[in-house]
């Protein structure tokens, strides 16, 4: 079996920057971080920063070399798998004081973990022979978290050589992929977020690291993110049959939730670990009946039985009790929390105007918007500097973002190569066209805004880090862009490594909303919203949008019901807040469908 984390809780990957060197402020306290390597000009100014911050020189990987993607993600995993070790070696080392570094790690470990239990021992214990064991105990069993990388499978587009032609194997997703596989992480995880995608996963066949070595024995494992059950079986199928095996399905709530955000069907996050609980023998029975002649096919020796999948969740967990249900009650085997760690300085990095610009947003601030290039829906926080450039580059009628770094580029409306949706190309070609498209002016109006709010997320998600660290990305553009979940307005204190912790673990409160809707009840509003939207943008409904509606209006039903259920067995603490919540919405669906009836 690998090696778990001594936490139950992960840090998420979150944009581009904000978690680009998370492992290397947490994983010597044994937390799990994920990271984006996608941006690989954004890697390069961290692995600048990272060799001068050792005291190392700084060779740089130019894009005149060759494989100089692959060359740069893969040394900057192995630049930060470095610093992580000699930390967390000197934490190890570091004296049983107070305020030491191991100290610290022991002191923020949940209060179940027997490495806790083991050090409440050594402090209360007078005799030196019992201290010295338990010292060397607690020094020997001490882990580090691990380093994960996140690839968001849409952000896939293939790369030219300089004579035009596709380079082989060389796609965004997948030149990440061969990075990861081929640093010297271990113990690791690779995290495929945003859908299946063919091309990238029958690429893993290639390397030989995600490859069980023993039963439950992985060097890098295979993670899928996923938003409900029936995804993960079809997902973990795929890949079964071309013998690889998914260790963990990480499941994250559709709509609250930090950056792209990709609703259900009105499937709410309660039913879905509800079938994920009922359903988990089922699901790595099915895997595994299709994993087996997959890899005795290539002449591997096979197992007498599944390796195990965990199921972890992440998505607008705000307490100790939301939290506690999660593990206990729908025995899942960890929990993520991403959007309040944007306010902890020694977990993510976030530059000083856009850290208390988080701290100050309240709900009208955080909006699902329109403004990723992808399509996809995007929560948002307002007035950042990105949203202000934006709007004034729309003021002065020179709408859109230079695109530089491409990642985005998807379009094909207007030209034969791709182009980003927020460009200044595709903006210009598209607003003529609207023009001379004789439109409704409701309509006409409504597509303008959509266009004019997409944003270069490429550049905003990246820029973060370097100002944080005043290292250079792209000159003269400097603007941040900052993607947190609705959970965000429920924090306010810029707070260290330690009070998140103790948040999480019930021994502290960061709350500064302490009446804030249940994370259940304020998905649940969140998707009856995000349901009367999609009806109103319908001028005329068909057959089909009523139908899609109704299903809709009935997965809402069901969760409503299993909500009610939840309260019936005492599993919710603030039972008739939580009750009147739940009447509410239920009295407003009722009344989503009487209008869907009456079309």
């Amino acid at each position: 079996m690998n090696t778990p984390s001594p936490h139950s809780f992960h840090i998420p990957v979150m944009g581009i920057a904000f978690t680009i060197d998370t492992p290397v402020k947490v994983a010597c306290y044994g937390i799990n971080s994920a990271i984006s390597i996608i941006e690989d000009n954004l890697v390069e100014v961290m692995r600048k920063y990272y060799y001068k911050q050792n005291n190392e020189p700084y060779v740089a990987i130019d894009p005149s070399q060759e494989n100089y993607r692959t060359r740069r993600l893969t040394d900057y995993l192995n630049l930060l798998n470095r610093n992580v070790q000699t930390k967390f070696e000197e934490l190890r080392s570091s004296a049983f004081e107070k305020g030491s570094e191991i100290v610290k790690y022991l002191e923020m470990l949940p209060e179940e973990n027997l490495l806790k239990q083991q050090y409440h021992k050594f402090i209360k214990s007078q005799n030196s022979e019992e201290r010295r064991k338990l010292e060397h105990f607690l020094r020997t069993n001490l882990r580090a978290g691990a380093i994960e990388v996140n690839i968001m499978t849409k952000v896939d587009k293939n790369n030219l050589d300089s004579s035009g032609d596709i380079i082989p194997d060389g796609s965004d997703a997948l030149v990440a992929l061969k990075a990861y596989a081929e640093s010297d992480l271990e113990n690791s995880s690779v995290i495929f977020s945003a859908g299946l995608n063919p091309r990238l996963y029958s690429y893993l066949e290639k390397f030989q690291e995600f490859n069980a070595s023993a039963w439950g024995k992985f060097k890098k494992r295979v993670v899928i993110k996923v938003s409900d059950y029936r995804s993960a079986l079809i997902q973990g199928k795929y890949l079964a049959k071309k013998g690889i095996w998914v260790s963990e399905f990480r499941i994250e709530s559709g709509l609250n939730c930090g950056g792209h955000a990709f609703a259900t069907q009105g499937l709410l996050l309660g039913p879905i670990l509800q079938e994920f609980k009922d359903k988990r023998e089922e699901l790595a029975t099915a895997l595994f009946s299709l994993y087996q002649p997959a890899i005795q096919a290539y002449g591997k020796e096979g197992f007498e039985k599944p390796h195990p999948i965990n199921i972890t969740v992440q998505g607008g967990i705000g307490n100790h009790e939301e939290n506690n249900l999660l593990l206990q009650h729908y025995q899942v085997n960890g929990t993520g929390w991403g959007t309040p760690f944007l306010l902890c300085p020694e977990a993510t990095t976030v530059d000083e105007k856009t850290l208390h610009l988080l701290a100050k947003s309240e709900e009208k601030d955080v909006v699902l918007s329109k403004s990723s290039p992808l399509g996809v829906r995007f929560n948002y926080l307002k007035d950042t500097s990105a949203e202000k450039e934006r709007l004034d580059r729309i003021k002065r009628k020179k709408p859109g973002s230079p695109c530089t770094e491409k990642y985005l580029v998807s379009n094909t409306e207007f030209t034969k190569e791709p182009i980003c949706t927020a460009s200044i190309k595709y903006q210009k070609l598209k607003l003529a066209q609207l023009s001379a498209a004789n439109l409704h002016p409701a309509e006409y109006q409504k597509q303008k805004e959509d266009l004019l709010s997409k944003e270069c997320l490429c550049i905003g998600l990246s820029n973060s880090a370097a100002l944080k660290y005043e290292e250079p990305f792209l000159n003269k553009l400097n603007a941040v862009t900052v993607c947190p979940g609705p959970n965000i307005v429920n924090f306010s204190k810029i707070s260290s490594l330690q009070q998140m912790t103790d948040h999480i673990y019930g021994r502290e409160s960061l709350l500064k909303n302490l009446n804030r809707p249940h994370m259940f009840l304020r998905e649940l509003q969140l998707y009856i919203d995000f349901l009367k939207e999609e009806i109103s943008d319908c001028v005329v409904p068909g057959p089909r949008d009523l139908k899609n509606w109704m299903s809709f209006y009935e997965n809402l039903e069901q969760g409503v019901s299993h909500y009610q259920s939840l309260c019936t067995e005492g599993l919710i603490t603030n039972k008739k807040s939580f009750e009147q919540g739940l009447l509410q919405a239920h009295e407003e669906i009722a009344g989503v469908k009487q209008w869907i009836e009456r079309q």
